[in-house]
């Protein structure tokens, strides 16, 4: 069975997570799959709109943890990172539907869509402090300006799951429905996006961007740099070492 699934019609071209018994979690194949379907969608006349989606009780858990580490020894070429800047340089509409836990970057890809739905049951949370690492995908840069500086603080920081009505009260998500629901809604929507014309999709978001783009990129190797580091460092080692010995992380001497 396919992790990610790849389906084209009438303008919309839907990624869906597919990958249950692992709780959604990412691998480098997956990532690299998601590169290359968001490249096809940027050259295709065919595509105006990518709906990223999973299931409805889990969006991803994040990273596939053991495929993790062995992957990103690629360093910034590694296929997570190309994903992200993929993600943030996708110049047509991006659109997720988002329900259930979205660990990680899949809370931070969605700094970079243009229109999020979620489930009621929506939980976000970016832990990357509590695995010795610091964040990834210009969310440094990106959580603060959308959430202001403390609730960023706060969710970067601590790394603690905040719900669907905090995410609609900060703006990351734009409307909250049942689970069930919330895959159907961003494909309705995503499909009155197809149908408007693309040049001036294009530019809107070209526009409403142009800002952000220098930061975003800066944040991005920024951030990239530091966390090629800190994957090396004590902090990261002990954390990985107790998530696969499934105990909890002693920070103590680190």
């Amino acid at each position: 069975m396919q992790d990610i699934l790849i389906d084209t019609a009438d303008g919309v071209m839907t990624l869906t997570i597919n990958r249950l018994e692992k709780k959604n979690s990412f691998t480098q194949p997956m990532y690299a799959t998601m590169s290359d379907a968001l490249q096809q969608a940027k050259e295709s006349s065919d595509v105006r709109v990518v709906v990223v989606q999973g299931h409805a009780t889990i969006f991803s858990a994040g990273n596939d943890i053991g495929d993790f580490l062995s992957g990103v020894a690629g360093g910034t070429d590694a296929p997570v990172f190309q994903f992200l800047r993929a993600v943030a340089s996708f110049p047509k509409p991006l659109v997720a539907a988002v329900c259930g836990p979205a660990v990680g970057v899949g809370t931070t890809l969605l700094f970079h869509c243009d229109l999020v739905y979620a489930g009621d049951n929506a939980a976000f949370s970016m832990p990357f402090v509590n695995l010795g690492l610091c964040p990834e995908a210009a969310s440094s840069f990106l959580v603060p300006q959308m959430m202001g500086y403390h609730r960023a603080a706060e969710a970067l920081l601590l790394g603690e799951p905040f719900m669907a009505e905090a995410a609609l009260e900060v703006g990351l998500v734009n409307r909250i429905v049942p689970p069930t629901e919330a895959n159907a809604l961003a494909q309705a929507q995503a499909r009155k996006l197809a149908a408007k014309p693309l040049s001036a999709l294009m530019e809107t978001k070209r526009l409403l961007k142009k800002s952000s783009v220098a930061p975003v990129q800066a944040h991005m190797e920024d951030e990239l740099k530091s966390f090629g580091r800190m994957l090396r460092e004590p902090a990261a080692k002990e954390a990985f070492t107790a998530f696969m010995e499934k105990r909890r992380p002693d920070f103590s001497r680190v």
